[in-house]
């Protein structure tokens, strides 16, 4: 249903048939969802002007006003409708906390911690394998942490490949659990670099929520700052989270293919240097995507596991930030901290290729490249 702005109310002046435009567009974009912007913007500069001519009277500005006011509800109720929104990244949180930040924090009723670490081990054979870092939640963690099960509880448990993502509805059921609501604030941390903790970050950022952080530095640097941990086991009450699925988010195998040696896509392979270049094996095959440029996620940290400072990121990662930029790794975990650094950069087109790695090299027909 829309109203045809082509009827004209008889006897009214220039002004005033602005007026019903105006007014006809908002209810155009209450009742469609599809706002007329720039016809709402061009008809109340034109009153505007108006009113600086003296053209409309001052007592008239009371039923301007109140379309004006009209416009701001249409514009919010529609930002708060469209998918893919949410209530934006929080002012005093951000996207990165510091330790110290944190502890001043530790009792906010809406502030949900969640420790998402996860152990790597090396087999015999040279093959790494992830298992969920459970047992080193219950050896120490930071006080008022629930523990996140990255591998058991949000991913795709019946995916042959590891940490795939699970429907957005078992995700936010499952975070729901974790005492994660629409309103809470979330800081994230892990033991690993916080590349965990970062590929739940852009988990919460696919399903449509903003109000997260990661803890830079990680509990490494909690630990090493001498500050207080606990062996008590945390649940919180469960809540309700609403899925806002942003699929841009996320790339699959064919959009990667596509991409290949493409110039309106960017590949980074966020894999350690001796395994883009073919030195190591970890997945099946040596060698990284063609066209793929290396930037390891471990190359994004100082010394203390904290992420380097902006301006080195920034000459890193470079400034093509529209560009179409793909990360992946081996299960798309790693990929995950250097998608978050490009957002936080500002780069506006970031996704993370979900299979990565493991499930590239299953098919023989997917190039690979060694330097």
């Amino acid at each position: 249903m829309r109203i045809n702005r082509g009827w004209v109310w008889p006897g009214q002046t220039d002004h005033k048939n602005t007026i019903r435009v105006a007014t006809i567009s908002l209810i155009n974009t209450f009742v469609t969802g599809k706002p007329e912007w720039n016809l709402l913007t061009f008809q109340f500069s034109y009153l505007l002007m108006k009113v600086n001519t003296m053209q409309i009277t001052l007592n008239r500005l009371k039923y301007y006003g109140f379309l004006v006011i009209l416009a701001f509800l249409a514009m919010n109720l529609y930002a708060a409708a469209k998918p893919g929104k949410s209530t934006g990244v929080d002012a005093e949180l951000g996207t990165l906390v510091t330790t110290q930040w944190l502890s001043e924090h530790l009792d906010d009723p809406d502030l949900v911690i969640l420790d998402c670490s996860m152990l790597v081990t090396q087999g015999e054979d040279g093959t790494f394998q992830s298992v969920s870092g459970r047992s080193s939640y219950e050896e120490g963690h930071i006080p008022g942490a629930v523990f996140a099960d990255i591998i058991n509880d949000l991913s795709d448990t019946e995916s042959p490949f590891p940490f795939t993502l699970p429907t957005a509805e078992k995700l936010t059921m499952a975070l729901g659990e974790l005492g994660v609501g629409d309103q809470s604030r979330v800081v994230l941390y892990d033991s690993l670099g916080s590349v965990t903790a970062a590929r739940l970050w852009w988990m919460l950022r696919w399903v449509g929520f903003d109000r997260a952080a990661i803890l830079d530095g990680g509990i490494n640097l909690w630990k090493a700052e001498g500050r207080p941990l606990s062996t008590e086991p945390v649940t919180r009450k469960p809540q309700q989270l609403t899925a806002h699925v942003r699929p841009e988010l996320i790339a699959y195998h064919d959009e990667v293919y596509g991409a290949i040696n493409s110039d309106r896509v960017k590949l980074i392979d966020a894999m350690p240097e001796s395994h883009y270049r073919g030195e190591m094996v970890m997945y099946d095959w040596p060698g990284h995507i063609p066209g793929a440029i290396n930037v390891p996620s471990f190359s994004l940290l100082d010394e203390t596991g904290r992420y380097r400072p902006m301006e080195e990121l920034q000459a890193i990662l470079g400034n093509d930030f529209d560009t179409r930029t793909i990360t992946y790794c081996g299960g798309g975990v790693s990929a995950a901290s250097d998608a978050f650094i490009l957002t936080r950069l500002g780069f506006t087109n970031v996704a993370v290729y979900d299979g990565s790695l493991k499930e590239w090299t299953q098919d023989q027909d997917n190039p690979l490249e060694v330097d």
